[in-house]
């Protein structure tokens, strides 16, 4: 009875995290409009520092920020610069709700990466969720058409640089510290980012800059909040809460931009949810998987605004967690 109640919480948590997450987007979305992607990033990331600065404040280990596996750290940092103003961008340019199906096909990747990355054992009935859930992809994308566009590959590169943010985090989040994790991509963004900003600099009224602290907010709220999800429901429970996006998505598309998800863009959410979601429930069997990469990932990899969970847990008390 514990458990049970233990994992609607944790799924409450997850939705409530995932509207948090998805007016964060609605309102780079209204930005996007306005001002270059790199551009938003930069003051969205700036605007984050002093949130970060202060739950770093809880952090009484005495060392260095020297990293212990540089070169993971350096990739994970340049898949961040990388992932960032393209999420950015595809949102500014294209109905919420093909944006987050696209994104969707993280887990896919997540899985395809962890086999070089971490040496985990990937069987048939995974790969053939793999496989399908692509294809669900190829539905959305169109490749070939009219409607292919700049912004759907700049959403699948986001979507292939956030895995692997997540498979690196996973690969080497037990011997770095947290701090490195959490400060070296909002350090990364912010000074590549300050690079490019004099080429696509729009001046902003007070109120657009308020609205960037109010992303800045919402991304940290929204990390808490999958925090306490995990910490509370099984993993197997919480991850497939991220597919409530959609939901968000389309009311917020239909509300607010006059958005319609086509037809292709309903079969192709479908698929990939569905391939997603049984690589979850597959990953979640006792035996199944080693390293569960796509269950012990949990969180948003794609922005610069939003920590990783799995970097911000570590300056919060611990709490008990179900077991598994």
């Amino acid at each position: 009875m514990e458990i049970a109640a233990n994992n609607l919480r944790g799924a409450f948590y997850a939705l409530l995290a995932m509207g948090i997450f998805a007016t964060h987007d609605v309102v780079i979305k209204f930005l996007g409009a306005e001002y270059s992607a790199i551009q938003i990033v930069f003051f969205g990331t700036l605007f984050g520092f002093p949130i970060v600065s202060m739950i770093l404040l809880n952090d009484t280990k005495e060392a260095n920020l020297r990293p212990r596996h540089p070169w993971w750290v350096a990739l994970r940092t340049a898949c961040s610069v990388i992932a960032a103003p393209s999420v950015f961008y595809a949102f500014a340019v294209l109905p919420l709700a093909q944006v987050y199906v696209i994104l969707f096909a993280s887990p896919l990747i997540i899985t395809i990466l962890a086999v070089p990355i971490l040496g985990e054992t990937v069987r048939i009935r995974r790969w053939a969720a793999v496989i399908v859930g692509l294809i669900g992809v190829l539905i959305v994308m169109r490749p070939g058409q009219a409607s292919l566009s700049l912004g759907h590959l700049a959403a699948l590169l986001a979507a292939v640089c956030g895995a692997a943010i997540s498979v690196i985090s996973r690969k080497i989040g037990q011997d770095e510290r947290a701090v490195v994790l959490l400060l070296f991509p909002m350090v990364g963004n912010f000074l590549a980012m300050a690079l490019a900003l004099p080429f696509v600099y729009k001046p902003m009224p007070v109120e657009h800059l308020g609205l960037l602290a109010v992303i800045a907010g919402l991304g940290m709220a929204g990390a808490y909040l999958i925090i306490l999800a995990y910490r509370k429901g099984e993993a197997v429970i919480v991850a497939p809460m991220q597919y409530s996006q959609i939901l968000w998505a389309t009311a917020y598309g239909y509300l607010l931009f006059s958005e319609t998800p086509d037809g292709p863009t309903v079969l192709g959410a479908a698929v990939i949810i569905l391939s997603g979601i049984y690589i979850v429930f597959r990953e979640g069997r006792s035996g199944a998987s080693l390293t569960r990469p796509v269950l012990e990932t949990g969180g948003r990899a794609e922005t610069a605004t939003t920590p990783r969970s799995s970097a911000l847990q570590r300056f919060f008390p611990s709490a008990s967690r179900p077991p598994r």
